[in-house]
């Protein structure tokens, strides 16, 4: 498997690159990033290895981030090549609730910002980036399909929701003829397994490709950091955001999924980020993983994670020590309980071959006379 090799995005025929570019690092208006130049190298190096997806959002480095993207493709002669995905949901003007969240009046606000920042006429995927807890999933469905009729994007998705929304989502799309969302952007690691209960089933049943982001939990899985008194050290950004809420990664439990990749990527012949980041893109559901970096030497690393395969044996011991604890009603599905449900008599995948029904969408009257 190499970065030149395209998996279609969800139930799309939109190819894109096993490893994403992630953009957020793009500037240095936050404190922390890459300054342009080396951004630009990056972005040349990543293209030059095959890759072609590269995931931004309007908030990144106050915009920053967008505007350095539009400038690298605009001179690069790339913008046909590139699969361009950006994000809306954050505040952009303090003090008016309308200049943020996930309602009409801000989509459209915003991708007019990002068509501008990034010098384009068109965006490939667009996503909402946050669940603002408000907005009835039948407006923004209804605003992605004007959207993508009006020729400003192609594609949609969602980035951070609750599952149920999601589901809602393109299941309204799918009974009104609106256009289907592709993708769902999700936190994924072997530090953050919990989309394997709810919606790694959700986009297999309802055609959503997962793009990961955060596959080396923000940095706590390439090796950077090491346990001490106050929970954790290193040279990077997680030891100063590690406290606040949600962002808790100096855990035990954590620690022991940081020694025994240690031991697996020793035994393996690769880096811990390279071995962190194979295990992510080679999960169910999976089909992009955003990598970022704040220098060439990081990203080349980083590249590297698709130039081998991990054994059996080795899979199986990460597996086993970050696996998640079992939520109800999970913990309710074991074997045991299957077998009192079907008598005992064996079922389960389909085998090797055997054909998956196709989904065909439902076509309005106005469409099945054309045809």
């Amino acid at each position: 498997m190499s970065l030149d090799h395209y998996f279609t995005l969800g139930r799309s025929g939109l190819r894109v690159s096993r490893l994403a570019l992630g953009a957020m690092t793009f500037g240095e208006n936050w404190g922390w990033g890459a300054a342009e130049d080396t951004a630009r190298a990056m972005f040349d190096r990543y293209l030059d290895a095959g890759g072609n997806v590269i995931d931004t959002a309007d908030m990144y480095t106050e915009g920053a981030s967008e505007s350095m993207l539009g400038k690298f493709i605009q001179e690069s002669g790339t913008r046909d090549r590139v699969v361009l995905s950006t994000k809306f949901t954050y505040n952009a003007e303090p003090g008016n609730p309308n200049a943020g969240g996930n309602g009409r009046k801000n989509i459209m606000r915003a991708v007019e910002g990002s068509l501008r920042r990034l010098r384009t006429d068109y965006i490939d995927l667009y996503l909402l980036h946050t669940w603002d807890r408000i907005t009835p999933a039948e407006e923004v469905v209804r605003t992605f399909d004007d959207l993508v009729r009006a020729g400003k994007i192609r594609y949609a998705g969602l980035s951070d929701i609750p599952a149920w929304y999601a589901a809602r989502a393109q299941t309204l799309a799918e009974a009104h003829g609106l256009t289907p969302l592709v993708n769902m952007q999700l936190e994924y690691s072997l530090a953050e397994r919990n989309i394997e209960h709810e919606y790694v089933p959700l986009a297999q049943t309802l055609g959503l490709g997962i793009t990961v982001w955060s596959p080396l939990a923000m940095g706590m899985l390439s090796g950077k950091y090491k346990a001490s008194q106050q929970g954790g050290e290193g040279d990077g950004r997680l030891a100063k955001v590690t406290r606040a809420p949600g962002f808790e990664r100096f855990t035990k439990r954590n620690w022991d999924i940081v020694a025994e990749l240690e031991k697996v990527a020793k035994e393996a012949g690769h880096s811990m980020a390279a071995v962190a980041l194979n295990w992510v893109a080679t999960q169910p559901g999976v089909a992009s993983v955003i990598i970022g970096a704040t220098k060439l030497e990081q990203l080349e690393a980083n590249l590297a994670a698709l130039s081998f395969e991990l054994s059996t044996e080795l899979r199986a011991r990460l597996d086993a020590v970050s696996a998640p604890e079992k939520p109800f009603p999970y913990y309710m599905f074991a074997d045991i309980q299957q077998t009192r449900i079907h008598g005992g008599v064996a079922v389960g995948d389909k085998p090797a071959g055997y054909a998956a029904p196709v989904f065909v969408p439902k076509l309005e009257a106005r469409e099945i006379k054309a045809r």
